[in-house]
């Protein structure tokens, strides 16, 4: 009798071992998540779940994600190496680029020097320098970074390391870590402070790398790399003058500014030096940046006032994520007298879909694509339907398979 209890039991307990082997298979335990700044990793789970179960936008997204990186696939090397004139250091391992609205004058013989259109610009800006190979890097990790992360492939992930390592951490291909050349004006200038602007996409490829952690494309030895590369390039922000005349910027150019400071100072270890910068954003932009009725003016003087406010405006959410980590409230912040980013993005409300037309120069047709990743974020973090309704209305053609509703969706 003792014998039949014993042996039952002993069935019991491998058929007990056989379901939580079989569950663990199917639910293998949580990967660490993602060292992210300014993407959430609560808004990436929420994306995969919506993608799991079929959600239309969601869906839309990562199809036209998943083509985008397969065309990134073919893509490199990616070098500033490339280019096919020498910079004034004699170095061809510094970026180079000229500025974009910038243009030969016609009434002088050798067009010298450039003069300004503002909001055109110059097709010939691509053979002067690395903003074209630079541009075609970022998107190029970004989509395979997001392609590897929704979908675990390791080749998304490969590829990504691969143009890391030619831009950044290989001797015979790296860039420097400095922008002595960036925006040059022929015929005026080498290279500007404002040249930095060309560089603002940066942190959002430092998220990009963190999404990679996990693959065994990307090593630890890749990762001390870069970390060194963006601490050496935080240092020439921070003290060189170009870096210090970009800083004293007062419109989307100090705004980005301050994103790469902030964003590269966690990056590369320095946390007290992010939680500084990020606290100066309230009265070094946001006071000085924003009206009380939420307008931008230094960026409504533009020719494209509706783009440039978008873009100012993305930097100031991008700021306010990177807050977080810090313990710096930007998302609520108001000034005394009712500036805030919130402020700022309820402007744009009553022009979404032309309800009210856009009453500022604007030589473009308006993109609402750019204001899309503004309402979502603007939804997850204040819970207004005003938002999510602002989103509905520019939802279609123009807005399907926008990568927002996989980084920034909202439930």
């Amino acid at each position: 009798m003792f014998l039949i209890k014993t042996n039952n039991l002993l069935r019991w307990f491998v058929f007990f071992l056989l379901i939580q082997t079989t569950i663990t298979a199917a639910f293998p335990k949580e990967t660490k998540a993602p060292r992210l700044f300014i993407l959430k990793p609560a808004a990436l789970e929420l994306a995969a779940k919506k993608l799991k179960a079929g959600d239309a936008a969601t869906t839309a997204a990562y199809k036209k994600l998943i083509t985008e990186a397969d065309k990134a696939l073919q893509l490199g090397p990616l070098t500033v190496m490339h280019k096919q004139i020498i910079p004034p250091s004699g170095d061809k391992h510094d970026y180079m680029s000229v500025g974009p609205y910038w243009w030969p004058d016609p009434s002088k013989p050798n067009g010298l020097p450039y003069i300004r259109r503002d909001g055109e610009v110059n097709p010939e800006r691509t053979k002067n320098g690395d903003n074209d190979e630079l541009k075609q890097m970022q998107e190029a990790v970004m989509n395979l970074a997001y392609a590897y992360y929704f979908s675990r492939n390791e080749k998304y992930a490969t590829h990504a390391a691969t143009l890391i390592r030619t831009w950044f951490l290989n001797e015979a291909t790296r860039m420097n870590p400095n922008l002595n050349y960036g925006q040059a004006i022929p015929g005026i200038t080498q290279g500007r402070g404002i040249g930095i602007i060309d560089t603002h996409y940066f942190p959002y490829l430092v998220d990009a790398v963190g999404l990679l952690a996990g693959s065994k494309a990307w090593t630890k030895a890749d990762q001390q790399g870069l970390e060194k590369w963006f601490g050496e390039y935080l240092n020439w922000l921070l003290k060189s003058p170009l870096g210090v005349d970009e800083a004293d910027e007062h419109n989307n150019h100090g705004t980005w500014y301050d994103v790469q400071v902030a964003s590269f100072a966690l990056f590369s270890g320095k946390p007290d030096l992010a939680k500084k910068i990020l606290e100066e954003v309230k009265t070094k932009r946001v006071a000085t940046q924003i009206k009380p009725d939420g307008s931008q003016p230094h960026e409504l003087a533009r020719t494209l006032s509706f783009n440039y406010s978008t873009m100012n405006l993305q930097a100031f959410f991008d700021l306010a994520s990177l807050g977080r980590h810090v313990g710096v409230d930007l998302w609520h912040y108001k000034t005394p007298d009712g500036k805030g980013i919130r402020t700022a993005i309820d402007y744009f409300l009553p022009f979404i879909k032309e309800e009210q037309k856009w009453p500022h120069q604007q030589i473009k047709a308006i993109n609402y694509a750019g204001v899309l990743p503004l309402l979502l974020e603007a939804a997850r973090q204040y819970k207004d339907p005003r938002y999510t309704a602002a989103v509905a209305k520019i939802s279609g053609p123009a807005t399907t398979g926008n990568k927002a509703f996989l980084l920034n969706p909202v439930n």
